[in-house]
């Protein structure tokens, strides 16, 4: 079989800039994406949206009438995976970062400064009568006003499962979701009781309001967009999108909504809808191609198969027992995938079930994860310890330790380890507990792939793709100034993490090949799949 098949014409973007070596081809499988990720949403002063995006560490500016975007705080800058943001009368930008536990403000000319660092899960923000709010996305997330000089937090609320984007009403009093239980809320941003105003919802991840007064709010999970009358909690359907929703704003009279794909819809009056920005990969990570055939991606939020040019998403952050953003996959069967996440874990997926099996659990950031024909399942863990772990029949087995930062992981010939020491640029081999230097004089090597008596090393650092023959350690350059890692002269900076949800996430470039012969890498800095092949 082939691997995935393209709609007609689907040629995304010039592939120009990447550099092949003869007898090679590239082809983009996926579009770039436009937004990586689509979080929180706020029309700015200018009218413009301004687009808080976590995975990508970026805020982006969309002007809708033209579809021009403008990065306003970009990745590696002072502002770290920011989740929502808000703004205050004189035009400063308020901004939650969810994995790091802070808000930042960023001023009309570009400056930033750090308001909160002990936030942990910031998330929903607003501005009320230039006074600010912020709340934390987590269990026993807190509610509370920010003093804007940085002082003590005055809590509001404590102890709510999963708060999320909130806003004033028109009566004076702060709405806020509640994922955790399904519901929406209200107090009196002086204090006293919180109310219920609405419940039994479907991850309600957003509050705003219309200009005639009624809730709008985005359910995460089902992709409904709901009005809600909040006197008397009736409500109404005004789109059925795809599940991920996240936030939503209102230019005038005119309504647009958020996707974690970085899909932006605009719901028409009618209930008709219009793409405003289509959605994509929002950070590419491992890839597998499965029996059948079909091309999987591991995309953090989102597990897709890759048929017909057009990924379909599988499951997701919020569909029942998904197994958390996933790091490492391999597709071991029909509707079974084996994964590491960045909750931790070695786990079984069966989408279609709805059931995860947790192999192993406590992983201090395991990463790629590969099997031996001895049955075993090997993953790395990124974290302090730098190990490399083997699982099988119940039991875990430390093969290594001490390595620098290891990232990908493939079985080489005889069942050796191959293991790439990304902090350490090489990409070693272990047996029998000995680890012996393979290739050196890498950047950050980061996936593995072994076909043949070839090794494939996708160099994110140089981003390069190398093949390393194991027999006579003979280097050759496939193709260089991929679209992988960080963009030039920026250093990116780690998310920190939400726990238990979520440990520490990076990047990781991962590579798998089909039957057919075809490589695919993981484009993470553009939120693309490569297709390379060598020609006949």
């Amino acid at each position: 079989m082939g691997g995935p098949a393209l709609a007609p014409g689907a040629r995304y973007a010039s592939t120009t800039s990447i550099a092949l070596a003869e007898g090679w081809s590239v082809e983009r499988l996926t579009p770039p994406s436009r937004l990586f990720g689509a979080n929180g949403l706020r029309t700015g002063p200018d009218g413009r949206i301004y687009v808080a995006q976590v995975s990508g560490s970026t805020i982006s500016a969309l002007d809708t009438a033209t579809g021009e975007i403008e990065t306003i705080s970009a990745k590696g800058g002072d502002i770290v995976a920011p989740d929502d943001i808000a703004f205050d009368p004189a035009g400063n930008l308020y901004a939650t970062e969810y994995y790091d536990g802070r808000v930042s403000v960023r001023g009309p000319d570009g400056s930033t400064r750090l308001l909160r660092d002990d936030l942990p899960g910031a998330n929903g923000i607003t501005v009320y009568q230039g006074r600010l709010f912020v709340n934390e996305c987590r269990v026993g997330g807190r509610l509370m006003e920010l003093p804007l000089d940085g002082g003590a937090p005055r809590i509001l609320v404590d102890n709510l499962p999963l708060p999320n984007a909130m806003e004033v009403g028109p009566d004076g009093y702060l709405y806020y979701p509640v994922m955790g239980t399904n519901d929406i809320w209200r107090i009196d941003p002086e204090g006293g009781e919180p109310e219920r105003v609405v419940g039994d919802l479907a991850g309600p991840d957003s509050v705003k309001f219309d200009p005639n007064g009624n809730i709008v709010s985005t359910q995460a999970g089902s992709g409904q967009v709901l009005r809600i009358d909040p006197r008397t909690g009736d409500r109404r359907v005004l789109a059925n999108l795809a599940p991920g929703l996240d936030n939503c704003t209102f230019i005038g009279d005119r309504l647009y909504v958020s996707n974690f794909t970085g899909e932006i819809t605009e719901i028409l009056a009618s209930g008709e809808t219009s793409t405003t920005l289509p959605g994509g990969l929002s950070w590419p990570l491992d890839l597998t191609v499965g029996p059948d055939g079909v091309l999987y991606i591991a995309d953090g939020t989102h597990l897709y198969a890759l048929r017909s040019g057009t990924p379909e998403a599988l499951g997701m952050l919020f569909t029942p027992n998904y197994p958390g953003p996933i790091r490492g996959v391999i597709a071991t069967g029909t509707d079974e995938f084996l994964v590491s996440t960045a909750a931790g874990t070695v786990a079984v997926y069966r989408p279609a079930k709805e059931e995860t099996e947790v192999l192993a659990d406590g992983i201090d950031q395991p990463y790629g994860i590969a099997t031996g024909s001895d049955g075993r399942i090997v993953v790395t863990e990124f974290g302090a310890a730098g190990r490399v772990l083997a699982l099988r029949a119940g039991q875990v087995e430390t093969l290594a330790s001490g390595l620098n930062q290891p990232v990908g992981v493939a079985f080489g010939p005889d069942d050796a380890v191959l293991v790439a020491e990304s902090g350490a640029g090489r990409v070693v081999s272990i047996v029998n507990g000995k680890v012996d230097t393979l290739v050196d004089g890498l950047q950050t090597p980061h996936g593995l792939l072994v076909r043949g008596g070839q090794l494939l090393v996708v160099d994110a650092g140089s981003k390069d793709l190398i093949s390393v023959d194991l027999g006579t350690k003979t280097r050759q350059t496939l193709a260089s100034n991929l679209p992988v890692g960080a963009p030039p002269g920026v250093t990116a900076k780690p998310l920190l993490g939400v726990q238990p949800f979520s440990g520490p996430q990076g990047p990781f470039t991962g590579i798998t090949a089909g039957p057919d012969g075809t490589v695919y890498v993981s484009a993470d800095a553009e939120g693309s799949v490569l297709a390379l092949r060598a020609e006949a």
